[in-house]
């Protein structure tokens, strides 16, 4: 296979983008890349993240353009996770990404940055996205949607099984308290 097939492969198997970290799991070297892009088959967004330029888009590329932008160790997070899901009715303005490492580089003002730290129970993957779990993003939104909008959505998620009976439960003890 050529490094331009290797490439096309990865990159439809991650919404269309490809990093150099990603390409050289493939045995594409950085410089490659490059070269790809100066040919026109590949995109720079910005330091080592190439977007397939034949790639179809996708509700989620934003999503996972967002991860890849910010690194390794990087979540989904909050409202963002609510949003895919179509649990509540939270439009974020930005993607808000987790992660437990220092960001030094210049972000687009679509994502923002939440240094924090996760249990590897708390991880889930949406679509070959990392992201927090539903149960993880309800507790990180909790305070910031309106009430009838949290039920809403916790109802929802439990119809859809991404919670369990006993999260549900504990979310509900929890408003009562709160209230």
């Amino acid at each position: 296979m050529t490094y331009r097939q290797l490439v096309r492969e990865k990159a439809l198997d991650q919404h269309g983008l490809i990093t150099t970290r990603t390409a050289m799991e493939v045995k594409v070297p950085a410089v490659e890349l490059r070269k790809l892009a100066q040919r026109g088959a590949l995109k720079n967004l910005g330091y080592g993240l190439y977007r397939l330029k034949e790639a179809r888009p996708g509700e989620l590329d934003q999503y996972a353009e967002a991860i890849y932008r910010v690194g390794p160790m990087a979540y989904l997070m909050g409202e963002s996770v609510l949003t895919i899901y179509n649990l509540a009715l939270v439009n974020p303005k930005k993607i808000k990404v987790l992660t437990s490492r220092r960001i030094r580089r210049r972000l687009p003002e679509f994502i923002e940055v939440i240094q924090g730290r996760l249990d590897p129970d708390e991880i889930t993957n949406i679509e070959g996205i990392p992201a927090t779990t539903v149960a993880r993003a309800l507790r990180d939104c909790r305070e910031s949607i309106m009430p009838s909008r949290f039920a809403e959505a916790l109802k929802k998620a439990q119809e859809q099984g991404l919670i369990t009976a006993g999260e549900a439960k504990s979310f509900k003890q929890a408003n009562r308290r709160k209230l």
